[in-house]
């Protein structure tokens, strides 16, 4: 059967190797073609960038911000609108060809910062290079592996962005790095670098961000989470974006209308900054692939903030709103760009019109250990390990996801000997941070950092236990990493972790389908990369005798 389509960037890709007829995700041939394009455009204009600043000219921050939101737009369930993906492509060859008129030396750069098609020829340009185009499988994996960790560095950067932090260093390398996929003089060892130095930039993102989040709304502490509901009507907001979930607080204050996370936007109650709303009623739901029925019985609008879109039911359809990077047909898009103040008026009015939600589910959740939190309890931590209390953490960040191979995290969960904690980030938490594990000693046994984006916790509390404990390798710590991944942001972790020289990673429900053969074997060999078994070989792997 001819190919539709091909894209194979996402954990659930078709039979581990390829959407060819239509995303799993939702996603039609006709929005891939143009995300296709919408990356090749956005990578001859960051080969134009890195042109200009070679030649000692600036780059405006407002391309910086372009190049990121365009990479954002194409992470995994984050826009399906092909009309606003298509504007993306035109703004962005408008771009392009202003800026490509202030380089000096334009034999330098590659086809693709040349083109400058018209919207009838973008879906004939678009089949010319997708990922297919290139032909080598092994370049084309390295290439894939840069370009996706370098979406997920966009998000990051978008988030930072978002609360007006810029980091040009980051901008330089993201653009350079783009453009040197396009570059086929570059060996595999060249890129097998340039995959490792996009790791040291993901730390570097990471940390961007950790400080902008912190820096406008507190560090983030112990708090119990509400699951149940209010009687009041109310807007769901879902997605990664602080910066969106200030402005709507604000807006909805003394309005009679009540304001609850789902999924990602879970560690918005962690910030001291947010708990002064007392319309901020708690949490609902669970992670992002349980959207259908939740979002059907929240009753009230839902605001999609970022990625992990699940195309909407049209019985609530038209209660669902998109904004940044996110955008789906039919559905109405709230605009404004960095800096700007984006009206919410018409949620609002929506959700006065609206039944309260239904109640789901009760108790609470306990969260708010981004490393911060943790480092304010490390002496009772590091007593609880010298004590022998606590013998092991598990890092089980990452993503959840519809497959039921990821039943396996929480039966993991489950099976973990009692002396254990689990150190997670990122939707995979909803596999089992509603199991009540108990706690060690008053340390819950799950210490939840936040969202994927607070991966950075992760790091640093494993880099202050080596200092505390006066290790030389970090791979001493008594940690083992057993990650669920789904999307682009998680290749953005996997790398950072890698440049900070930690091994024997395990990757789950499955490896990339976009790892050739050999890509995947230099990872195993170089930092033990490794899948995941039974829950029974894993739990004797890990821990053996003190299982």
């Amino acid at each position: 059967m001819e190919h539709q389509m091909f894209c194979y960037q996402c954990q659930e890709t078709a039979g581990c190797t390829g959407c060819t007829q239509v995303g799993v995700c939702g996603k039609k041939p006709e929005v891939a073609a143009l995300q296709d394009l919408l990356v090749y455009v956005t990578k001859g204009l960051s080969a134009v960038t890195s042109q200009l600043r070679a030649e000692g000219k600036l780059v405006a921050r407002e391309v910086n911000h372009l190049i990121t939101l365009n990479l954002f737009t194409t992470i995994t369930n984050a826009n399906f609108d092909e009309d606003a993906i298509a504007a993306r492509v035109i703004h962005t060859l408008e771009i392009n060809q202003a800026l490509l008129a202030q380089v000096t030396d334009q034999g330098k750069l590659p086809q693709a910062a040349l083109w400058n098609g018209s919207r009838d020829q973008f879906a004939a340009k678009a089949a010319e290079v997708g990922v297919l185009s290139t032909k080598d499988e092994d370049v084309r994996s390295l290439r894939e592996l840069i370009t996706y960790g370098l979406k997920g560095l966009s998000a990051y950067s978008k988030h930072a962005n978002a609360l007006l932090q810029d980091d040009e260093e980051l901008d330089a390398f993201l653009q350079n790095a783009l453009a040197k996929t396009l570059d086929d003089s570059l060996s595999i060892g060249d890129l097998i670098a340039l995959t490792l130095e996009t790791g040291k930039y993901g730390v570097t993102g990471m940390a961007l961000l950790d400080n902008a989040n912190t820096t406008a709304y507190g560090n983030p502490e112990i708090t119990e989470v509400n699951i149940g509901v209010g009687t009041r009507p109310g807007i769901l907001i879902s997605g990664h974006d602080l910066r969106d979930i200030e402005l709507l607080l604000k807006q909805t204050e003394g309005t009679g209308v009540d304001v609850y996370t789902h999924s990602e936007m879970l560690p918005a109650h962690y910030y001291p900054a947010f708990k002064k709303y007392s319309h901020f009623i708690g949490n609902y739901g669970n992670a992002w692939w349980k959207q259908k029925e939740e979002f059907e019985s929240f009753n009230g609008p839902i605001l999609m903030t970022t990625n992990c879109i699940v195309p909407p039911k049209d019985s609530y359809k038209d209660r669902l709103y998109t904004t940044g990077a996110a955008g789906f047909p039919g559905c109405k898009h709230i605009p404004g760009g960095i800096g700007q103040e984006k009206d919410f008026s018409e949620l609002i009015a929506h959700a006065k019109r609206c039944a309260p939600p239904a109640e789901i589910e009760t108790g609470k959740i306990v969260g708010g250990f981004a490393h911060h939190q943790v480092l304010a309890l490390a002496d009772a931590v590091v007593g609880a390990v010298k004590s022998g209390a606590i013998k092991q953490f598990v890092v089980m960040a990452g993503c959840d996801g519809r497959a039921k191979s990821r039943n396996y995290y929480t039966d993991f969960a489950k099976a973990l000997p009692g002396d254990t904690v689990i150190l997670t980030a990122g939707c995979a938490k909803y596999k089992y941070n509603k199991l009540d594990l108990g706690d060690i000693g008053g340390i819950p046994r799950v210490l939840d950092a936040g969202q994927c984006n607070d991966s950075y916790s992760l790091a640093v509390i494993a880099l202050k236990l080596k200092e505390v404990f006066g290790l030389d390798d970090i791979n001493d710590l008594p940690i083992v990493y057993n990650i669920a991944w789904y999307e682009q942001k998680a290749v953005i972790v996997l790398l950072a972790l890698l440049h900070l020289g930690v091994k024997n990673i395990h990757l789950g429900p499955t490896l990339p389908a976009f790892l050739s053969p050999n890509v995947a074997k230099v990872l195993v060999e170089s930092f033990g990369i490794a899948g995941i078994g039974s829950v029974e070989d894993d739990i004797e792997l890990f821990f053996g005798q003190n299982a």
